[in-house]
């Protein structure tokens, strides 16, 4: 293998729909430039009996020309050509996989008069609650969206140490607190977290990689009713009233 190619480049170009014989003859291309059939056989472990079906192969795909001659020598298409190629054909995939999907599959499962089976649960008890949000920020990877009304200030100041942790690296964290919540506003130093306030929050709750939710409805002084939830559409809905919320709250 050259050292210049590792192996995260031949990752890419596998799914990007090259064989292995295909990446070796496309990266010797790339590192020795115009060779004929025997040069890249000898320069890669292609065998010679298989090497003009590659080189035609990786022709047909749009990652390498060839001069005409005798004997034909074979160059590499400049890799953001190829690449542009190979997400075009990617494109028309997913275009194709798309029309089964919403021509053919989804009229089918709603003829059959199927119904979504969504995790949707009722949380009792401060414990499961704090159970539950320490088991979602701990498969958070890229961000978290907080809103903590009131009602939530003596579970806020149990769970700012849960939070503490999402301060780092590259996870965005959102809060929105009123102005009588101070439990979470103590990570507000932390790098990448951002905390604003807004009055009259009558609901709250965590939002992990708008994938999955815990909402918060209650009165003046605790939530009455806490529920999880990974259904595709309450939590978008979720996401989306927060960041309508967000907007128009004070930095």
């Amino acid at each position: 293998m050259s050292p210049e190619f590792n192996m995260e480049t031949r990752r890419v170009l596998k799914e990007l729909g090259l064989t292995l014989y295909e990446s070796s003859v496309y990266l010797a291309l790339i590192e020795r430039g115009v060779l004929s059939a025997s040069e890249v056989s000898e320069g890669t472990q292609v065998p010679f009996s298989k090497v003009y079906e590659v080189l035609n192969s990786l022709k047909r795909k749009g990652w390498v020309d060839v001069e005409q001659g005798r004997p034909r020598r074979y160059f590499p298409k400049p890799p953001s050509e190829a690449f542009e190629v190979a997400k075009r054909r990617f494109e028309e995939k997913i275009e194709t996989w798309g029309n089964a999907f919403h021509h053919e599959l989804q009229p089918l499962y709603e003829k059959r008069e199927m119904r979504e089976r969504p995790d949707i649960w009722i949380l009792r008890g401060e414990a499961s609650v704090l159970s539950k949000l320490h088991e979602m920020l701990s498969r958070v990877r890229s961000e978290v969206m907080i809103a903590a009304p009131q009602f939530v200030s003596g579970l806020a100041k149990k769970a700012a140490p849960l939070l503490g942790s999402l301060g780092v690296g590259n996870i965005k964290v959102s809060i929105m607190i009123t102005d009588r919540v101070e439990g979470l506003s103590r990570i507000e130093h932390l790098g990448n977290v951002e905390v604003r306030r807004r009055d009259h929050l009558f609901g709250g709750g965590v939002i992990a990689d708008r994938r999955e939710v815990l909402l918060f409805l209650g009165e003046e002084e605790k939530p009455v009713l806490v529920v999880w939830s990974n259904h595709t559409g309450l939590v978008k809905f979720a996401s989306d009233y927060f960041q309508y919320l967000w907007n128009s709250s004070t930095e």
